[in-house]
Protein backbone atom coordinates (compact mmCIF):
# COMPACT_ATOMS: atom_id res chain seq x y z
CA UNK A 1 0.00 0.00 0.00
CA UNK A 2 1.32 3.25 -1.13
CA UNK A 3 1.91 6.23 1.94
CA UNK A 4 0.61 8.61 -0.48
CA UNK A 5 -2.03 9.41 -3.40
CA UNK A 6 -1.33 12.26 -5.80
CA UNK A 7 -5.33 13.27 -7.49
CA UNK A 8 -4.38 15.57 -10.47
CA UNK A 9 -7.11 17.75 -12.02
CA UNK A 10 -6.27 18.81 -15.51
CA UNK A 11 -7.24 22.20 -16.99
CA UNK A 12 -5.62 25.61 -17.72
CA UNK A 13 -4.72 28.25 -15.08
CA UNK A 14 -6.11 31.33 -15.28
CA UNK A 15 -9.45 33.24 -14.35
CA UNK A 16 -10.56 33.44 -17.86
CA UNK A 17 -10.62 29.67 -17.71
CA UNK A 18 -12.29 28.77 -14.41
CA UNK A 19 -15.90 27.78 -15.33
CA UNK A 20 -15.07 26.58 -18.90
CA UNK A 21 -15.56 22.83 -19.66
CA UNK A 22 -11.94 22.60 -20.37
CA UNK A 23 -11.49 23.05 -16.64
CA UNK A 24 -13.99 20.54 -15.31
CA UNK A 25 -10.90 18.67 -13.99
CA UNK A 26 -9.61 21.25 -11.64
CA UNK A 27 -13.49 22.27 -10.73
CA UNK A 28 -13.35 18.41 -9.23
CA UNK A 29 -10.24 19.02 -7.35
CA UNK A 30 -11.47 22.23 -5.98
CA UNK A 31 -14.89 20.15 -4.85
CA UNK A 32 -12.55 17.38 -3.21
CA UNK A 33 -10.29 19.82 -1.55
CA UNK A 34 -13.35 21.66 -0.15
CA UNK A 35 -15.49 18.51 1.04
CA UNK A 36 -12.42 17.64 2.99
CA UNK A 37 -11.02 21.19 4.14
CA UNK A 38 -7.68 20.83 2.23
CA UNK A 39 -6.44 24.19 1.00
CA UNK A 40 -4.66 24.75 -2.27
CA UNK A 41 -1.23 26.52 -0.41
CA UNK A 42 1.83 25.40 -2.26
CA UNK A 43 3.45 25.64 -5.44
CA UNK A 44 5.56 22.70 -6.84
CA UNK A 45 6.64 21.19 -9.72
CA UNK A 46 4.81 24.09 -12.07
CA UNK A 47 1.33 22.91 -9.92
CA UNK A 48 -0.88 24.08 -7.09
CA UNK A 49 -0.72 21.98 -4.42
CA UNK A 50 -2.88 20.61 -1.50
CA UNK A 51 -1.65 18.33 1.40
CA UNK A 52 -3.80 16.52 3.62
CA UNK A 53 -5.78 13.39 4.20
CA UNK A 54 -9.19 11.81 2.83
CA UNK A 55 -10.08 9.30 5.53
CA UNK A 56 -6.96 7.86 6.66
CA UNK A 57 -4.77 8.64 3.71
CA UNK A 58 -1.72 10.66 2.81
CA UNK A 59 -2.81 12.76 -0.90
CA UNK A 60 -1.84 15.45 -2.37
CA UNK A 61 -4.11 17.47 -5.02
CA UNK A 62 -2.98 18.99 -7.97
CA UNK A 63 -3.62 21.66 -10.48
CA UNK A 64 -0.74 21.73 -13.41
CA UNK A 65 -0.42 25.19 -14.31
CA UNK A 66 1.28 24.34 -17.40
CA UNK A 67 -1.36 24.46 -19.37
CA UNK A 68 -2.82 21.15 -20.48
CA UNK A 69 -1.44 20.33 -23.27
CA UNK A 70 2.03 20.38 -20.94
CA UNK A 71 0.46 18.99 -18.07
CA UNK A 72 2.81 15.88 -18.16
CA UNK A 73 5.56 17.61 -17.15
CA UNK A 74 4.44 18.99 -13.91
CA UNK A 75 2.63 15.37 -12.92
CA UNK A 76 5.84 13.36 -13.92
CA UNK A 77 7.89 16.19 -11.65
CA UNK A 78 5.53 15.25 -8.69
CA UNK A 79 5.70 11.79 -9.23
CA UNK A 80 9.49 11.85 -9.15
CA UNK A 81 9.44 13.98 -6.51
CA UNK A 82 7.47 12.10 -4.06
CA UNK A 83 8.68 8.37 -5.57
CA UNK A 84 5.50 7.33 -6.48
CA UNK A 85 4.46 4.26 -8.57
CA UNK A 86 1.36 4.34 -11.18
CA UNK A 87 -1.26 3.11 -9.04
CA UNK A 88 -0.69 5.95 -7.12
CA UNK A 89 -2.27 8.57 -9.23
CA UNK A 90 -5.55 9.49 -10.60
CA UNK A 91 -6.25 12.19 -12.89
CA UNK A 92 -9.38 13.74 -13.53
CA UNK A 93 -10.78 15.33 -17.14
CA UNK A 94 -12.26 16.58 -19.43
CA UNK A 95 -13.79 14.38 -22.14
CA UNK A 96 -15.86 15.22 -25.62
CA UNK A 97 -16.91 12.29 -26.87
CA UNK A 98 -18.75 11.23 -23.71
CA UNK A 99 -22.52 12.28 -22.74
CA UNK A 100 -22.74 15.71 -20.40
CA UNK A 101 -22.32 14.16 -16.90
CA UNK A 102 -21.43 11.21 -17.35
CA UNK A 103 -18.42 9.82 -15.75
CA UNK A 104 -16.13 6.82 -17.10
CA UNK A 105 -13.91 5.47 -14.72
CA UNK A 106 -10.43 3.26 -15.89
CA UNK A 107 -8.03 1.76 -14.68
CA UNK A 108 -5.41 2.01 -17.66
CA UNK A 109 -6.26 2.94 -20.99
CA UNK A 110 -5.50 5.77 -24.29
CA UNK A 111 -5.58 8.93 -23.92
CA UNK A 112 -8.41 9.22 -26.22
CA UNK A 113 -7.87 12.03 -27.90
CA UNK A 114 -7.86 14.29 -24.76
CA UNK A 115 -3.89 16.17 -25.06
CA UNK A 116 -3.54 16.59 -21.09
CA UNK A 117 -3.97 12.75 -20.63
CA UNK A 118 -1.88 12.18 -23.98
CA UNK A 119 1.07 14.30 -22.52
CA UNK A 120 1.00 12.40 -19.09
CA UNK A 121 1.32 9.30 -20.89
CA UNK A 122 4.41 10.68 -22.95
CA UNK A 123 5.97 11.90 -19.71
CA UNK A 124 5.09 8.83 -17.59
CA UNK A 125 5.91 6.09 -20.34
CA UNK A 126 3.04 4.10 -19.55
CA UNK A 127 -0.65 4.46 -19.66
CA UNK A 128 -1.42 2.18 -16.65
CA UNK A 129 -2.44 4.79 -14.27
CA UNK A 130 -6.48 5.21 -12.83
CA UNK A 131 -8.17 7.88 -14.46
CA UNK A 132 -12.10 9.64 -13.99
CA UNK A 133 -13.44 11.43 -17.38
CA UNK A 134 -16.19 13.70 -16.77
CA UNK A 135 -18.15 14.10 -20.40
CA UNK A 136 -19.04 17.58 -21.65
CA UNK A 137 -20.88 16.32 -24.58
CA UNK A 138 -19.80 16.94 -28.30
CA UNK A 139 -20.44 20.96 -29.77
CA UNK A 140 -23.32 21.10 -31.63
CA UNK A 141 -23.53 21.93 -35.37
CA UNK A 142 -20.48 22.64 -36.80
CA UNK A 143 -18.86 24.77 -33.92
CA UNK A 144 -15.03 24.15 -33.44
CA UNK A 145 -14.17 21.68 -30.71
CA UNK A 146 -11.19 23.94 -29.50
CA UNK A 147 -14.05 26.89 -29.09
CA UNK A 148 -16.56 25.12 -26.78
CA UNK A 149 -13.99 23.41 -24.84
CA UNK A 150 -12.96 27.16 -23.42
CA UNK A 151 -16.58 27.88 -23.42
CA UNK A 152 -18.54 27.86 -20.14
CA UNK A 153 -21.05 25.64 -18.91
CA UNK A 154 -24.65 27.07 -19.60
CA UNK A 155 -26.90 27.23 -16.90
CA UNK A 156 -28.20 23.39 -17.37
CA UNK A 157 -25.70 21.98 -18.32
CA UNK A 158 -23.85 23.48 -15.24
CA UNK A 159 -26.34 21.15 -13.20
CA UNK A 160 -25.30 18.04 -14.42
CA UNK A 161 -21.94 19.25 -14.70
CA UNK A 162 -22.04 19.43 -10.59
CA UNK A 163 -23.60 16.25 -10.60
CA UNK A 164 -20.63 14.39 -12.00
CA UNK A 165 -18.25 16.08 -10.13
CA UNK A 166 -19.59 15.70 -6.83
CA UNK A 167 -20.13 11.46 -8.15
CA UNK A 168 -16.48 12.05 -8.84
CA UNK A 169 -15.26 13.05 -5.35
CA UNK A 170 -17.29 10.29 -4.13
CA UNK A 171 -15.61 7.52 -6.55
CA UNK A 172 -12.00 9.33 -5.87
CA UNK A 173 -12.83 8.67 -1.91
CA UNK A 174 -14.24 4.86 -2.93
CA UNK A 175 -10.83 4.16 -5.00
CA UNK A 176 -8.69 5.35 -1.65
CA UNK A 177 -10.85 3.40 0.54
CA UNK A 178 -11.75 0.27 -1.77
CA UNK A 179 -9.59 0.35 -4.96
CA UNK A 180 -10.54 1.38 -8.38
CA UNK A 181 -12.76 -1.54 -9.42
CA UNK A 182 -15.07 -0.74 -6.92
CA UNK A 183 -15.09 2.88 -8.10
CA UNK A 184 -15.53 1.69 -11.62
CA UNK A 185 -18.37 -0.41 -10.59
CA UNK A 186 -20.33 2.04 -8.15
CA UNK A 187 -19.93 5.37 -10.29
CA UNK A 188 -19.35 4.60 -14.17
CA UNK A 189 -21.83 6.07 -16.18
CA UNK A 190 -24.84 8.52 -15.16
CA UNK A 191 -25.64 7.81 -11.78
CA UNK A 192 -29.19 7.43 -12.42
CA UNK A 193 -30.82 5.11 -10.42
CA UNK A 194 -31.80 1.55 -12.15
CA UNK A 195 -34.92 1.67 -12.76
CA UNK A 196 -37.37 -1.03 -10.92
CA UNK A 197 -38.70 -3.73 -12.46
CA UNK A 198 -42.37 -3.52 -13.90
CA UNK A 199 -45.05 -5.03 -11.41
CA UNK A 200 -46.30 -7.92 -12.49
CA UNK A 201 -50.14 -7.64 -14.16
CA UNK A 202 -52.92 -9.01 -11.70
CA UNK A 203 -54.28 -11.80 -12.91
CA UNK A 204 -57.90 -11.75 -13.15
CA UNK A 205 -60.13 -14.34 -11.94
CA UNK A 206 -63.23 -15.81 -13.78
CA UNK A 207 -66.40 -15.09 -12.02
CA UNK A 208 -68.10 -18.10 -10.63
CA UNK A 209 -71.24 -19.01 -13.35
CA UNK A 210 -74.59 -19.33 -10.94
CA UNK A 211 -77.38 -21.43 -12.70
CA UNK A 212 -80.55 -20.46 -12.07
Amino acid sequence: MTDRYLIVGLGNPGREYADTRHNVGFQCVDALAATHRLTFNKVQAKAILADGLIGDRQVTLAKPQTYMNLSGESVSALMNFYKLTPDALIVISDDLDIPLGTLRIRITGSAGGQNGLKNIIQHLGTQDFARIRIGIGRPPGRMDAAAYVLQAFGKDERALADDAIQRATAAIGTWLTDGIAIAMTRYNGTGEPAKPPSPPKPRISQAPSIDG
